[in-house]
């Protein structure tokens, strides 16, 4: 039997990106599926080649999102998960960060999540359901440059935690942070190897991972393999925040030295 056999779910940010694996996992483990999305065209193409709904909303508008997920619902027959996945990046010093620019990060990253929630959780509590939110590693070690980007990402984290505690055990409540995860958003990042060398050699699985590997532990989450967990944050990056900062490479130095000599 499929994973998700039967089952209703609506991702966010679902025609690109870990949303649209997620889509298209969802779909191959036998789940009905509407996606959310701001970019129409691309969700509707999404939509055609899987068979999934398409509905255009921008989830920091609360209104918008509300009349959304009552769209959804009402065509899905009722709802069994929920995949926060929409998001926003922002790379700038906090100091330069401009008002239009934190509210963003905040209204998207951290707002849309709350607003989806709120709207599905009476429906869940009185039919049971789970939330799979999507995080950041930068919400759990932030980095330079992720100031607004990784406050909202934390406050994902945290918000994932108040709503296991809140409503439970009907609903289950867990996130994914991923770590650095080739996708559209993230690909100027790719466009120069070299920029991206010091990440790749201070990650243990030495390599970024892929949109098609969160997919797998949303699924995860999403599904009855997890059937006995609620408000955890599974960090997916590859062992990439387990290095200390400034002086793993300085070891990493002394141990092949140490290597070496012992070689001679």
């Amino acid at each position: 039997m499929k994973l998700l056999e039967g089952k209703r779910a609506v991702v966010t940010g679902g025609a690109s990106g870990i949303g649209e694996a997620v889509v298209r996992r969802f779909i191959a483990e036998g789940a009905r599926v509407a996606i959310f999305d701001v970019n129409s065209e691309r969700a509707g193409a999404v939509a055609r080649e899987t068979g999934a709904e398409a509905h255009v909303v921008d989830v920091a508008d609360a209104a918008a999102a509300r009349k959304a997920m009552d769209s959804a619902v009402d065509a899905l027959g009722g709802l069994d998960v929920l995949v926060n996945n929409a998001g926003v990046s922002h790379v700038r010093p906090l100091h330069a960060t401009r008002d239009e620019d934190w509210r963003r990060m905040i209204d998207v990253n951290l707002a849309g999540v709350f607003y989806l929630t709120r709207a599905v959780v009476p429906l869940m509590r009185e039919s049971g359901g789970v939330i799979v939110n999507n995080a950041s590693a930068s919400g759990v070690q932030p980095t330079r440059g992720e100031g607004a980007y990784s406050a909202a990402k934390a406050g994902v984290i945290a918000l994932t935690q108040s709503a296991a505690l809140e409503y439970g055990p009907a609903v289950r409540v867990n996130c994914v942070s991923p770590g650095l995860i080739r996708t559209p958003m993230s690909e100027a990042l790719f466009a120069n190897p070299d920029v991206l060398e010091p990440v790749r050699r201070a990650t243990p699985l030495r390599r970024a991972g892929t949109s098609e590997e969160i997919a797998d532990v949303i699924l995860f989450l999403a599904s009855d393999l997890s059937r006995y967990m609620t408000g955890q944050n599974l960090v997916v990056d590859g062992g990439m925040t387990l290095p200390q900062a400034g002086i793993d490479d300085v070891l990493w130095s002394i141990l092949e030295r140490m290597a070496k000599k012992g070689r001679e």
